[in-house]
Formats: structure tokens, C-alpha cells, sequence
């Protein structure tokens, strides 16, 4: 089995080319102009328009439900041939979410909470998007334990972007 790849804006293009990804996830607002990697197809690149916040905002696009949705429907049809990038702006705090929440929902043997620690482990300053989490965790019948799971590992390091790093399907 493969793994999720996940990283800032900036270092996409680096990480795509470095880890041979063909699938692309982009959660960054939706007025921000991504160019996408070469060698990535169109119909393998799924944009998520959304602000990084926690609840609703004036003005602000907050997570929804269908953003959770068609991420969910994107990682569940990737074919697990190459790893899956996945970025938002800074890579720290929608792309973890939906990081963890596609290594839930591809594998849902995987116990949340050691899946929190590898994440912490992994990304020292990843705080991921408690709203999109929220919404997996239901969606997913987790019974509160990534909500849980997640606040356990509470916010990361202080950081202006994330290091790229690499989050298995599998612990």
C-alpha cells in the first residue's frame, strides 16, 4: 500500500516530482491561484475552496460538508499506484486534516489515536483543521475518537510552513 504525501503550496511541485505522485489535493482558498504539477492530469487534481477556520466567519468559506465529501469520494477512488499529495497554503493545518481523514477512511482498522501520535511525530507543527475532523469523525461512524485524538496531540509548533512529510495507511 501506498502513502499520503503532504506539504505547503510552495513545495508542491517538489514534493509531487520527489515522490512520483499522479493524485493531487488542493484545500486553499478558493481565490488563490494554484498551478498544477506537471504530470498531473486535471481529472487527478481535486481543488477544495475553503478558509483555514473552525467555525462559520463573515465572508470567510468555512470546511462544509461537501468539501468533506468530495475529498472523501476523490481518496477513496485514488488508486493507491503512487502516493496521494495533498497541500493546502502553509501545509499545516487542512492538509493534516485531510491527511488523517483519508488514512481513517482508507483504513478503518486504524486506531485514531496512534494515527495522531505518527502525525505529531511526522509533522511537528501540524494543527489540523479541527472543523474537518469534526465532520469526518461522523461521517465515518468514529464515535468522537479522531475529534478526540486529535485534541490529544493539541496544537503544533509554531511554524510559518510545514516540512513536507509522508503519512502511511498503515501503522
Amino acid at each position: 500500500m501506498t502513502y499520503l504525501v503532504v506539504s505547503s503550496l510552495a513545495e508542491l511541485p517538489a514534493t509531487v516530482a520527489a515522490h512520483g505522485a499522479l493524485d493531487v489535493v488542493t484545500l486553499i482558498n478558493a481565490d488563490t491561484v494554484v498551478e498544477r504539477p506537471s504530470g498531473i492530469a486535471p481529472e487527478r487534481h481535486l481543488f477544495l475552496g475553503m478558509n483555514d477556520i473552525a467555525a462559520p466567519a463573515e465572508g470567510l468559506t468555512h470546511p462544509g460538508e461537501n468539501h468533506l465529501e468530495d475529498l472523501l469520494r476523490f481518496g477513496m477512488a485514488w488508486d493507491r499506484t503512487k502516493p496521494l499529495a495533498i497541500h493546502c497554503w502553509a501545509g499545516i493545518s487542512r492538509s493534516t486534516a485531510a491527511a488523517y481523514i483519508l488514512a481513517c477512511a482508507i483504513n478503518p482498522d486504524l486506531d485514531e489515536g496512534k494515527l495522531a501520535q505518527e502525525l505529531r511525530r511526522r509533522a511537528p507543527s501540524a494543527t489540523p483543521n479541527p472543523l474537518l475532523v469534526e465532520m469526518a469523525d461522523r461521517r465515518l461512524g468514529r464515535e468522537g475518537r479522531m475529534i478526540e485524538a486529535i485534541r490529544s496531540i493539541g496544537r503544533g509548533e509554531d511554524a510559518f510552513s510545514g516540512t513536507p512529510f509522508v503519512l502511511p495507511l498503515e501503522l
